[in-house]
């Protein structure tokens, strides 16, 4: 069943109220934090993702939060930052950063819907579909820097080379 078949009128949805369908049309376990916000966990190759979305009626913006716990060691924090700065050069949508109080690393995208717009199910689908590509994808690189000791340009090769799709 298409995301858009249960909204024949999604111009009086709110942007949650969509995210928290396509939660459940994929079975991810959510919790609706409040009107304007949901927090979900949604299961990758590497490790579960946190997931929040929340709304803002002021900038008309659905923020998306992807997370997951990294513990670097202090003397590979340097190499970490500058895997992120090679790595953010690679995001068309979105972006990394590393929250070192909280030891985790955070893809952020922010979708403008301002004028009124409306973003459909597919979109917001879409969105938290390519935070999660992304996570897997480059989670990789971030492990063999930190952990493996790599060079950045090393360890993005993993992330380059990684070859997606079959033939």
């Amino acid at each position: 069943m298409a995301l858009t078949e249960h909204f024949h009128d999604a111009e009086d949805i709110h942007p949650i109220d969509l995210v928290e369908h396509i939660a459940e049309h994929h079975d991810w376990e959510f919790d609706r934090i409040a009107d304007d916000q949901i927090a979900m966990a949604v299961e990758g190759q590497w490790r579960t993702y946190s997931i929040t979305l929340a709304w803002s009626a002021y900038d008309q913006t659905l923020r998306l939060i992807c997370t997951f716990e990294m513990e670097p060691p202090e003397d590979r924090v340097p190499a970490l930052y500058e895997a992120l700065n090679r790595v953010n050069d690679m995001c068309w949508a979105g972006a990394f950063t590393y929250w070192s109080e909280q030891s985790l690393m955070v893809y952020r995208y922010g979708l403008v819907l301002a004028g009124d717009q409306i973003a459909s199910p597919e979109q917001i689908d879409t969105m938290i579909s390519a935070a999660v590509l992304s996570a897997e994808r480059y989670y990789p690189a971030f492990q063999l820097v930190t952990w493996a000791e790599r060079t950045p340009a090393e360890a993005l090769q993993v992330a380059i080379a990684e070859a997606y799709g079959t033939a």
